[in-house]
């Protein structure tokens, strides 16, 4: 029986993976740098965005002094995308309030940092719904290893057995399957609803791994 339900965030619960990439570049281009689009989708999307910027001073000779200027300006253009581009996503409403109904626990597990968290849930107007939201700044190690997600199982009080984790990226799945944890692979933000529910049965899910 499933009671607790983990959702990542980007790609899952709100499409935000592009306004990290043109953030990020945002950041990097005052410098005359840059991650091609080629980069971003094969070495670097799943990746936080100080391993990144670590990445970029092994592969790019990004000074790392600059590290900490960049990141201040990343997160501050991210702050900008989600202000200009986040809605009101009434079909996520109507999805964790069902599974609500149904007294499952849901929990909010990203790689993100928190105030890009909750800033992108309160805007889509679905943060009431959630009993535990963990960034990366909450553990010491970030996906792929489970740690947030054994933390969350942790502190929701409930059994692996008993948790389900929706994930949209083979980077994080891997994450997902150390965490022994019940995992659902989704396409998209958009699609999450009806592959959590196929007719608002939690039995009869599709996907799991």
């Amino acid at each position: 029986m499933i009671k607790a339900v983990l959702f990542d965030m980007d790609g899952v619960l709100i499409d935000a993976r592009e306004w990290h990439y043109e953030a990020l570049n945002k950041a990097l281009e005052i410098f005359w740098y840059t991650i091609t689009r080629h980069e971003h989708e094969k070495f670097y999307d799943w990746l936080p965005t100080h391993i990144k910027l670590n990445k970029l001073s092994e592969e790019k000779w990004l000074p790392k002094s600059l590290h900490k200027f960049i990141n201040q300006m990343k997160q501050q253009y991210t702050v900008d995308a989600i202000y200009n581009n986040s809605n009101v996503d009434f079909s996520k409403q109507v999805m964790l309030k069902k599974l609500r109904d149904k007294w499952i626990k849901i929990a909010c597990c990203s790689n993100s940092i928190k105030n890009s968290i909750e800033m992108m849930l309160n805007k889509a107007m679905i943060i009431d719904y959630f009993d535990l939201i963990l960034s990366n700044e909450d553990v010491s190690e970030s996906k792929p290893s489970p740690q947030i997600y054994n933390l969350a199982i942790e502190k929701l009080w409930v059994k692996p057995e008993e948790t389900l984790i929706v994930e949209d990226s083979a980077h994080w799945i891997e994450a997902a399957n150390k965490s022994w944890a019940r995992v659902i692979i989704v396409d998209n933000a958009i699609d999450v609803h009806s592959w959590i529910f196929n007719k608002y049965n939690l039995i009869n899910l599709k996907n799991i791994c």
